[in-house]
């Protein structure tokens, strides 16, 4: 017999192919092939609802290529991602190819390996349609909010605009916390502190004011009357050791990833941003070239919200920690990790699928992103697995003249899980990772008299909530249950690409665009803003996804509400028009002096002279990437061509350089050169030196394309 597989990427075609028969066909879809129409609406809201789904253009060709696949095989796979957007890709196919979707005709494994790939061929099911109503649910309300809102803000502020049920609350929440950070009052408070000395071990320590003796809340030293008050009642006291307490403090190791974890960490450890993280980690799990091991898979599916592992998975782990680490890194009982509630358990955490696989024996085999990802995974989920660190502490209370000081200290007695990993939020770990044993107090014991060498007082004010960045903004959409894994990356990428949020030094800032459009949404549609109403509609959708309700129930309740408020925005709005004020730079324009300001256009945002028309300056603004220039040693920058398409050339003008294909900065093995990165028909990263053949594809495979013969 003939099958046919059909999958979403090329490079997951390759990987799977490697595993079966040579009377398996793999094609690749290249992700959705129909759609909502981008020119309507495309759903009949009087009739229940109806999708109307076309060809997406472009893909006719590939439509035609797989209808004539499927009538010659025997048999037709559908093995697109395990989750709802695969599940309605592969629904979308049957409905193209004309397969029954009431037979056992799709794939699903968590991850890429030999064994799931095998196994889920083995074991086909039906099409969940349950999963695919949750997506066209999704997609269907998604469309209603965007095509109808969007029109009142292109009368309201201006043309281009959108509005969306998630991106929409992501921009709130931006604009929210600049509005507290401006209305935020800084309150008065001091530090009083005491460097001590213990006569006996001539060693000097610190200790922090608490409270007066006997009350049991710290006191909050609200002015400077109150800590002098406390500073002459210290005048030439004896600073007593009331109290000691010794103990141990076991710490636990985090859970593996999940999709929001991976995406914050990442963004901290190696400065990804999520896209980026979900688009390297698509690559780990639809396969990398691997000598000696072909085309593999080295992370399960990156979408997902469980912390559920397989027992082999844990077994795994367990062999190796043990063989490397030794039995006492290893727990007395192996770890399971509860998910919060409301997670989906479709799919594990996210792990590597060998885990004897190590980041050190790959190193050479993967591009520096493929490796930097994979490290953090493979030893996140080692380290998951792990014995408990254990902190030995002291804490001291000491009395002088009625007054009493605290001190602590800590030292790491064994180093458990952080031996392998240790996370940005575990300030324990942290702390003991750069070598330092935290503040390790003298041997001083109840009754002890010390020293007071240095007596402190500090004035201090409260300060704002930080602004959001990419990382904490999605852990705050995860948090209150806005959005699924899969939506993280795009919401972020959305609101920055509209221009409603901007970066400012890796931190997210809402343009007066953002803080407008946020103000007619709040004035107008407060339940599509509203962080509790968005995390309920997610409630509701996984329960069409669990079949409790009909996607078009779900529908129906939101539209009667959501159609009132439209017709009553649009009555109040009528022909209101409000104009954005400019945002004015620091970047002064070198034609008429003025200082330039940032306007939208349809590529993003840019600047422009405020002089218009008189004066037509106009600039891009300067992305760096993080690149040294080889010719001249200043930033790579990258810039927009007349025809909007993207290159890089150096910030020195009097420097020739200029590529189309992304600087890596990695030196070429072979010359020296640097390494340019294509990713358009075909990617592949290559040498600039026109004289050198170096050439491998993204997933660590050399070759050449030129001359000679490419060498890794």
């Amino acid at each position: 017999m003939s099958y046919l597989v059909i999958v979403e990427s090329p490079s997951k075609a390759r990987t799977i192919g490697r595993y079966l028969g040579s009377n398996y066909t793999i094609e690749a879809s290249m992700g959705h092939l129909r759609d909502l129409p981008k020119s309507q609406l495309g759903v009949d809201v009087q009739n229940n609802f109806e999708p109307k789904y076309i060809s997406i253009r472009g893909k006719g060709a590939l439509i035609s290529k797989l209808k004539k696949d499927a009538k010659k095989a025997d048999k037709v796979f559908l093995a697109t991602d395990p989750d709802r957007e695969g599940e309605a890709i592969s629904w979308h196919l049957a409905q193209l190819l004309g397969l029954d979707e009431n037979e056992p005709i799709r794939v699903t494994f968590n991850e890429i390996t030999k064994a799931a790939v095998r196994n889920g061929i083995k074991n086909p099911r039906v099409i969940d349609k349950k999963l695919v109503d949750a997506q066209q649910a999704r997609r269907v309300l998604d469309r209603i909010v965007g095509y109808k809102i969007s029109p009142v803000l292109w009368r309201t502020v201006k043309k281009g605009l959108s509005a969306g049920r998630v991106q929409s609350v992501a921009t709130r929440l931006v604009v929210d916390r600049e509005e507290e950070i401006n209305n935020f009052e800084p309150k008065e408070y001091w530090n009083i502190d005491a460097d001590l000395l213990s006569p006996r071990h001539k060693k000097t320590f610190n200790a922090k004011y608490y409270a007066p003796d006997g009350e049991k809340k710290q006191e909050t030293v609200r002015d400077k009357a109150r800590a002098d008050e406390i500073l002459n009642a210290l005048s030439g006291a004896d600073y007593v050791v009331k109290s000691i307490k010794r103990g141990e403090k076991p710490k636990k190791p985090y859970a593996p990833f999940i999709t929001s974890t991976l995406q914050q960490e990442a963004s901290y450890k190696l400065g990804f941003q999520p896209r980026k993280t979900m688009s390297v980690a698509q690559e780990l799990y639809e396969g990398v070239t691997v000598p000696g091991h072909g085309s593999v898979g080295l992370i399960t599916y990156m979408r997902t919200d469980s912390l559920r592992i397989s027992d082999e998975a844990r077994e795994a782990a367990k062999k190796l920690i043990i063989s490397r680490y030794g039995e006492q890194y290893y727990p007395s009982q192996p770890r399971i990790y509860k998910a919060k509630s409301g997670a989906q358990d479709a799919h594990e955490a996210i792990r590597p699928t060998y885990v004897d696989l190590t980041p050190e024996e790959l190193k050479n085999s993967l591009t520096k992103d493929h490796y930097k990802l994979y490290k953090l995974i493979w030893e996140r989920f080692v380290a998951s697995q792990m014995a408990n660190a254990v902190y030995s502490v002291t804490n001291a209370d000491i009395e002088a003249n009625g007054y009493i000081f605290k001190a602590s200290g800590s030292s790491i007695l064994f180093p458990g899980y952080t031996a392998v990993y240790v996370d940005t939020m575990d300030t324990d770990a942290q702390a003991a990772a750069k070598g330092k044993r935290h503040k390790t107090l003298p041997e001083i014991n109840e009754g002890d008299v010390l020293k007071c060498e240095t007596l402190h007082s500090e004035q201090l004010f409260t300060q704002p909530p930080p602004r959001y960045n990419e990382a904490t903004l999605i852990k705050t959409l995860e948090e209150n249950g806005i959005g699924r894994p899969s939506t993280y990356a795009p919401t972020v990428t959305t609101i920055l690409a509209r221009g409603y949020v901007v970066r400012d030094k890796k931190m997210l800032v809402p343009t007066q665009l953002g803080e407008l459009t946020t103000k007619i949404m709040k004035e107008n549609f407060d339940d599509i803003v509203d962080v509790s109403f968005t995390a309920n509609m997610e409630s509701k959708l996984d329960e069409v996804e669990e079949g409790a309700r009909s996607w078009t129930s779900v529908l129906s309740e939101f539209y009667g509400g959501f159609d009132e408020s439209l017709k009553e925005a649009e009555k109040k709005l009528g022909d209101l028009s409000l104009k954005i004020p400019d945002e004015v730079s620091d970047v002064t324009c070198e034609l008429c002096g003025r200082k330039m300001v940032y306007k939208m256009g349809s590529h993003g945002r840019f600047l422009a002279c405020p002089g218009f028309p008189q004066c037509r300056n106009t600039k891009s603004i300067v992305e760096k990437i993080g690149v040294k220039c080889p010719v001249c040693g200043g930033d790579i920058i990258k810039r927009r061509s007349k025809t909007n398409k993207i290159f890089y050339a150096c910030e020195n003008q009097d420097c020739n350089f200029m590529q189309w294909d992304e600087p890596t900065g990695e030196a070429c093995p072979k010359c020296g050169g640097m390494i340019l990165k294509k990713t358009r028909w075909g990617k592949k990263l290559y040498c600039m030196n026109e004289d050198c053949d170096y050439e491998r594809s993204p997933d660590g495979a050399s070759k050449s394309n030129r001359s000679g013969t490419g060498r890794k």
